[in-house]
């Protein structure tokens, strides 16, 4: 039937006494507030205001209508207050997708409590795997992810580089000796992702150089690679922050050139202005030079 703009008229008019008291308080010009009320009129089918030569004033039925239409501003006004603070709220959960060890590395800083300190309404929650999870489709809210960004939806800003080496443990060098080359791991025993991993880039990589490695082991993570080589099974390719932490293990060759990628935070266009995912990107980019050692060692 009608909506909020035609009944602020009406009340303005009820408030402030004439069309021209109206009109300044309602920032327009009085011949608006004249031809707003008219056009209440017929929507509502009765007169709410006589022209007489002292200006235009409230029917009976028109201050009727008045303590009704307050009501109603008072809702409204309720209703744009309550938004407005919604939209400069910080509080809820931040689901973050990146792999197990590096959750485990930033776990073991303070960066969380440094941003919970600041953020005590936000919680952020890890989300963890060596798969790309499907931001988009909402698996996750941020990732944290290395590699190539394909996903037209997604936003984001390089926060560190990615890089990987070549490693064994002190048993297995005692034992096997240590390679010289990049081409003699096709001699050695190797350690490889599944086939549930089958396209990530060190696969790839280990392919390239050793095409007829002996592959004694493989796993579904990155986790299970290093979990392998410090039990002296073989040499695997690894992050070089997660094998550079390990006292027990020998880099052998790295950083890789071909397995070097860049570390991004990313998240969905759509949600990249929202308060919560605002202030974490905030945060992050802030604390960069902290970061940056857990994602690059």
């Amino acid at each position: 039937m009608f909506d909020w703009n035609d009944l602020k008229y009406l009340v303005a008019l009820a408030d402030h006494g004439s069309t021209l008291a109206a009109a300044r308080a309602l920032q327009v010009n009085a011949s608006t507030v004249q031809r707003r009320l008219l056009e209440l009129e017929e929507r509502i089918g009765q007169a709410l205001v006589r022209r007489e030569p002292t200006g235009y004033h409230l029917t009976d039925y028109g201050r009727e209508l008045v303590p009704l239409a307050k009501r109603v501003a008072e809702a409204v006004s309720g209703l744009e207050q309550h938004v407005q603070a919604k939209r400069h709220e910080l509080v809820g959960v931040i689901r973050v997708t990146c792999p197990e060890p590096l959750a485990q590395r930033i776990t073991k800083t303070q960066l969380l409590d440094r941003f919970h300190a600041r953020h005590p309404g936000l919680r952020v929650e890890w989300v963890m795997s060596d798969k790309y999870l499907d931001i988009a489709k909402g698996d996750a809210d941020v990732a944290l992810r290395s590699g190539d960004v394909e996903d037209s939806e997604l936003v984001g800003r390089k926060v560190a580089d990615s890089l990987w080496g070549v490693y064994a443990s002190r048993q297995y060098v005692e034992q096997h000796g240590r390679p010289e080359r990049i081409e003699d791991l096709a001699q050695h025993a190797l350690i490889g992702f599944d086939e549930s991993m089958a396209n990530h880039r060190a696969m790839a990589w280990l392919k390239a150089v050793a095409p007829h490695a002996n592959i004694v082991a493989r796993n579904n993570s990155v986790l299970g690679l290093l979990y392998s080589v410090k039990a002296g099974v073989g040499i695997a390719a690894l992050p070089m922050p997660l094998g550079n932490g390990e006292a027990e293990l020998v880099r052998l060759f790295g950083p890789v050139p071909e397995l070097t990628r860049i570390w991004r935070l990313l998240t969905r266009a759509d949600i990249r202005q929202t308060p919560r995912i605002s202030a974490f990107f905030d945060f992050v980019l802030e604390e960069i030079d902290a970061l940056r050692p857990i994602l690059t060692g």
